[in-house]
């Protein structure tokens, strides 16, 4: 039976709207969160970042430009920049580089895979919790785990150094917790290696290619997209790492796990700065802009699409 394509007879005007746009209903508790708990403090950091503005004191001025310039001409706060970067391309580059041997690893067809798959990737869904961030306290402290395994293998001769209150060991400590979490772009990568077609891999090898070669020259070329995603997410993740050194280390020792994210909570809830602490959110903000627009910049040169032509 063929239907109508007459229009409904008694529908009211305001009906017929909310045949129409009956969609926006179900996107209000989304646009009311994202307006209440997102825009709005955006604005409000960005404004506050240009004014004096304390929890305690009454009466905030604009300031313009000094919030700023305080943060560039202030060796504390430069100093966490510096520490943050160096963070940053530590942890970054190790991370990926773990989780696509290990994924490369996990992709070929070994007993108890998908155990193996399981336990590498637990790390990612409890590295940033903050019980793990005490474990992982407890295990480099001067009488943790780490030093007193040190201690029974050489029979008390060699005593470990002190990890957490070493500015040369520190850094490293916490940056170990976060290379630790490779897990979620660990499982990226094996989703990307196992969409590789198997038919390189075949012609590569009969015309003599190597592993390594078959690696380098069809592996890493295929799965760039995922190394891009994986690269960029990551980034913006190294630069809002705050559990780590809030809890390990406290930002010392001497300052050298300071990182920026560490300093905008010291600002705000315990100078209860908060024109500094918006001032030095909204610098963290453009500096991960200006990375991630330098990553977009570059994926045309290494990159590759196999849509593209």
């Amino acid at each position: 039976m063929k239907e109508s394509n007459a229009p409904a007879i008694g529908r009211t005007p305001f009906q017929k709207w909310l045949d129409k746009y009956q969609g926006l209903f179900y996107l209000i508790p989304w646009i009311i969160g994202f307006v209440v708990f997102k825009a709005v403090p955006f604005g409000q950091s960005l404004y506050y970042s240009f004014t004096d503005m304390n929890f305690f004191k009454s009466g905030t001025q604009f300031v313009g430009l000094a919030n700023y310039i305080t943060a560039f001409t202030t060796t504390k706060i430069t100093k966490a920049l510096i520490i943050t970067f160096k963070y940053a391309f530590i942890t970054v580059p190790l991370k990926l580089v773990f989780a696509l041997f290990i994924a490369y690893i996990l992709n070929f067809k070994i007993a108890c895979v998908n155990l193996f798959r399981t336990v590498y990737y637990i790390p990612s869904i409890l590295g940033g919790s903050v019980a793990i961030a005490v474990l992982w306290k407890a295990v480099f402290s001067v009488d943790g785990l780490l030093n007193t395994v040190l201690r029974a293998v050489t029979f008390g001769l060699v005593q470990g150094p002190e990890w957490l209150s070493d500015p040369s060991y520190a850094l490293w400590i916490i940056c170990f917790l976060r290379i630790w979490q490779f897990g979620s772009a660990m499982v990226l990568f094996l989703a990307a290696l196992k969409g590789v077609p198997a038919d390189l891999y075949e012609a590569a090898t009969i015309d003599g290619a190597g592993k390594w070669r078959q690696f380098f020259s069809i592996t890493v070329p295929m799965i760039t997209p995922i190394i891009f995603y994986n690269l960029v997410t990551q980034i913006c993740q190294a630069f809002q790492e705050f559990n780590g050194p809030y809890i390990i280390t406290n930002g010392g020792p001497r300052g050298s796990t300071t990182l920026i994210s560490l300093l905008v909570y010291n600002y705000a809830f315990k100078s209860y700065d908060m024109g500094m602490a918006s001032a030095l959110a909204w610098i963290m903000f453009i500096i991960v802009c200006i990375l991630t627009i330098i990553a977009f910049t570059s994926q045309k040169k290494w990159v590759y699409y196999s849509d593209e032509r």
